[in-house]
Formats: C-alpha cells, structure tokens, sequence
C-alpha cells in the first residue's frame, strides 16, 4: 500500500512569543515492509532544521525562531509504501541492548492492578510469549474503554487503567507496563494508521507498542484495536514511553495562553504508470 500523508501542527498564542525552541520526531525510517519514497517538513518561519538521530535510532530534527511569533506551523508530509509483515519488524537498526527496553519509566510503572493483569495473562495464556502478548492486549480491551479528553500526555499507566478510559497513548502504557513486569522488552511507537472510513481530519497520530519475542525479533501490538500491526500502520519513531516518541515537543518564551491544533490527512497515494507500465 502506498500512502501519503500531511500532518500538520499550528501553535496560535495569546500575546507575541519571544522566541520557540521545538523537537520533531516527524520522519519516518525504512524498514522491511516500510520504505519512505519522499519526505518533507516545513515550518512558515525562518528558521533552520537541524538534524540528528538519537539513541533509539529515530530521526530528530530541532529548530529555533526567534519572535515576535505570534504562531507557528510545522508541516510533515510524503508518501510511505507499507507491506504486512504479520506486525514483525525486521530490516531495522537496533542500537541498543534488549534489556534497555525492560525499564519503568514514570509513565510505564506498574501499580499492583497492572501486575494482577500481567500475571493472569500469563496463568491463562501458558509459555508461549506470543500468547501472553495477545492475552495482555486483549485483556486491556476488556478494562480499558477508548475515549478522548478524558487523559493527557501526563497521565500515567496506573491512572488510566484506575480510570478505565484513555487513548491509543494510555493502552500503549499500560500494555508496556504489563509486559515488562513479566520479563519481555517493549517499547513505545509512534506513527500513522491509514482508516480506509476516515482519511480525513485526524486530531492525532496513532501509538502502539512493540515487544521483543524469541525466535522472530520486534512485534508490532496495538492494544487501543486488539490487533498486531499491519500495512495500514507507518512507523515513524520509537522510545520507552510517549514522551521519548512524542512527534513535536518544545518550549517557547513569552506568549501567554497556548493553544494548538493538530490536522492528519492520510490518503492512499496512486501511482503513475510509466508509457512501459501503461496497458496496450
């Protein structure tokens, strides 16, 4: 599947800003099943984008601007070809020990109720990691009822699933909590789902995890829809939590109240036959 994708971030402030400081983890990495055919990001002021890959292997581009800003909107978009590889991630870089990807953050830890949860997975579901991981998403189904506005990017693991509402964000920290307490490494994506009903006006990106299974590497897990990733799902940047994936992260001085808005458009991409390709 070929897909092209805007996403866009504006930021509108209350009085002048004096000067925005932003991280993006916007682009998107080849992979088997993912290869990026063009990719761009533009920001509406002067600035210039710096770019690095950290720790996880995700590419990071910061930039300043200095004020008077009055707003500001960042623009991603490109076109990804997907294919299913049944939620296995092959093909990719790995700079960092497994082990890396057992550790708690303060999002991810596990209270006595994610425990309960984990253990009974593994009680119901026997020996077999994949198993457990399909036991430990599906459950999450059970107790945890999707919506929005009812969590933010501060909330915790324990709180959403005391709650029993939240976002792909909060089933996606629950879901690493779980399966870290029971030994096997997981970690935090962030990227797009293409909805074949709502290509339109995505508020968000998509979050899921990813957990490392023996004999077959990285396995994609979505747990807000109970089901491994497919070629509807771009990849695009990887950490222990959302706040080590988060698409755009900054600070800004001056400007008083803040308000932003996010808009996704995700459409299949068609391609152009060349005059060899064309049909007699």
């Amino acid at each position: 599947m070929r897909l092209r994708i805007r996403h866009q971030t504006s930021y509108r402030y209350a009085v002048p800003a004096n000067r925005a400081i932003q991280i993006l983890r916007l682009t998107p990495r080849g992979h088997d099943g993912q290869f990026v055919v063009n990719w761009r990001i533009d920001v509406d002021q002067d600035c210039r984008l710096d770019a690095s890959v950290d720790a996880f292997g995700d590419i990071i581009h910061t930039f300043t601007v200095d004020g008077p800003l009055e707003g500001l909107d960042i623009v991603a978009e490109g076109e990804v070809e997907t294919q299913d590889t049944n939620g296995v991630i092959q093909g990719q870089v790995e700079r960092l020990p497994a082990v890396v990807f057992l550790r708690d953050t303060a999002l991810t830890k596990p209270n006595a109720a994610i425990r309960g949860l984990a253990d009974e997975a593994r009680s119901t579901a026997g020996a077999n990691q994949v198993d457990i991981l399909h036991t430990v998403m599906n459950s999450l189904r059970d107790r945890l009822e999707f919506r929005v506005e009812q969590t933010d990017s501060g909330t915790t693991a324990a709180e959403a699933l005391t709650l029993g509402r939240g976002v792909c964000q909060d089933f996606t920290h629950i879901f690493l909590a779980a399966v870290r307490h029971l030994g096997i490494p997981a970690r935090y994506v962030s990227g797009y789902l293409f909805h074949e009903d709502k290509p339109d006006d995505q508020e968000a990106g998509h979050a899921w995890a990813e957990a490392l299974v023996d004999d077959l590497g990285w396995v994609a897990f979505d747990p807000a829809n109970g089901i491994s990733a497919t070629e509807a799902y771009v990849r695009v940047a990887v950490g222990l939590d959302y706040l080590g994936a988060a698409p755009v992260r900054g600070a800004r001085y001056g400007g008083g109240d803040e308000t932003m808005q996010v808009a996704i458009v995700i459409n299949k991409s068609v391609r152009r036959m060349s005059q060899h390709q064309a049909a007699p």
